[in-house]
């Protein structure tokens, strides 16, 4: 059998390599460093008290360095406040740049559009940091003590995991998704059934998979337990970096004779809408199987699934008609916020009945902005679905597509949306 070391380097390889200073294989444990670290108000407040009861508050580059408020923005009660007082005061304190106050977006949202490139290292304090994958960077999420030492220093350490290999062939049909091969990822591999990998995602159509699916794959790498979920850099990606941030960056791709420790291939033609049933991510199951099922509350947006494409589609699902399920839309920063109010999209939605507004990720987690009561039923088209994820742990949610979710807010029950979608 060859050694890891004769053969090409995978992305996951050459991104960690590079990070390292020296060439590292999987099961190797190498000491990176690090090119964006990121927290928001929910961890950050752990992060900043390990650097206090060490005696070591300073950031190793302050370029490098995001903060975000998103997970209790705007504050809804007094100990939220009081964590984001304090903030303000560290971020003051240490003439912080890059610092993204209420309203602003959902940080992994922000690291997306405005910070993060292929082929570099991001670490931050949240479990859907791997969102960033989806530009093609190596990124996860890490408590507070790993983070308060690549503040510090820079730099952390990591076993390097097994890359495994995902082809994304054909194009998705009408009505399918991201999120549809997010959860039919875990249909096949269930929750934390990567773990100890890093998932490459190699799209055989770049045009018919764009940055927004891959941004809500990437997210949902860390449900099937990839250390990082990773989009082999493209034509797509270039073009969105291009056309969003004005950066001609340059692509980074694995070997051509790179070795995984296994491979999957999804036809994206033969996928349909999929919703995760309660109590679990992997519960999965098509939209045919749950179809009917009434909902009282739907949530579209999160880090997920809080694009432009999503407030597309459910705006032309809702166009014309009246939400008969309580809905709450959410860009997932100002900037698509403002997108979406300037192509009609937040006058089609409030006309409609929902409740619009953007920047922050409170209902996802449960947290204040949209919470389920006891025997509630809600669509959501968030990351996790566990008892009380959202509220009651008496309440049942289901996660979908947005197109899923605007058809369902519609008709107040469970909708295959793809009636909507000629």
């Amino acid at each position: 059998m060859l050694k890891w070391w004769l053969m090409g380097l995978t992305l996951t390889e050459k991104i960690l390599s590079r990070a390292a200073g020296r060439q590292v294989s999987p099961g190797n444990v190498a000491e990176i460093g690090v090119d964006l670290a990121a927290f928001h108000d929910l961890t950050g407040h752990h992060v900043v008290e390990v650097m206090e009861n060490i005696g070591v508050v300073k950031v190793w580059d302050l370029d490098r360095f995001i903060i975000a408020f998103d997970h209790l923005a705007p504050p809804p009660n007094e100990r939220a406040a009081e964590i984001q007082v304090k903030l303000r005061r560290f971020a003051k304190s240490i003439n912080v740049r890059n610092f993204h106050d209420v309203g602003d977006g959902i940080l992994h949202q922000l690291l997306l559009e405005r910070y993060a490139l292929p082929g570099q290292v991001v670490m931050a304090a949240d479990s859907h940091t791997t969102t960033v994958g989806a530009i093609g960077a190596f990124a996860q999420g890490m408590g507070a003590s790993d983070m308060a030492a690549i503040l510090i220093t820079g730099k952390t350490w990591l076993m390097v995991p097994e890359p495994f290999l995902i082809r994304l062939v054909n194009e998705p049909s009408p009505g399918v998704y991201g999120k549809d091969v997010a959860l039919h990822i875990l249909s096949v591999f269930k929750a934390e059934g990567l773990n100890g990998k890093s998932v490459e995602f190699q799209v055989e159509k770049p045009k018919a998979f764009p940055m927004d699916y891959r941004a809500t794959v990437s997210n949902m790498g860390v449900e099937f337990g990839a250390d990082a979920a990773i989009f082999i850099p493209d034509g797509e990606t270039l073009n969105y970096l291009r056309g969003n941030r004005g950066i001609e960056a340059k692509a980074i791709a694995p070997d051509q004779d790179a070795r995984y420790v296994d491979s999957y291939t999804i036809e994206l033609n033969k996928l349909e809408p999929l919703v995760a049933a309660p109590h679990s991510v992997d519960n999965v199951k098509s939209i045919t199987e749950v179809e009917g099922t009434e909902v009282d509350y739907v949530f579209i947006g999160s880090c997920t699934n809080g694009r432009l494409s999503d407030l597309e589609v459910a705006a032309r699902i809702l166009k014309n008609g009246k939400v008969k399920a309580r809905c709450i839309a959410i860009p997932a920063s100002r900037d698509l916020f403002t997108k979406a109010l300037d192509a009609g999209y937040v006058d089609v939605l409030t006309k409609a009945g929902c409740v619009v507004t953007y920047g922050t990720c409170g209902p996802c987690l449960g947290g204040h902005f949209g919470v389920i009561g006891p025997g509630e039923v809600a669509v959501s088209t968030g990351s996790r679905n566990f008892k009380g994820r959202m509220g009651s742990p008496e309440g049942k949610v289901y996660l979908a597509n947005a197109a899923t979710a605007a058809a369902t807010a519609l008709e107040g029950k469970l909708t295959d949306p793809r009636k909507y979608l000629h």
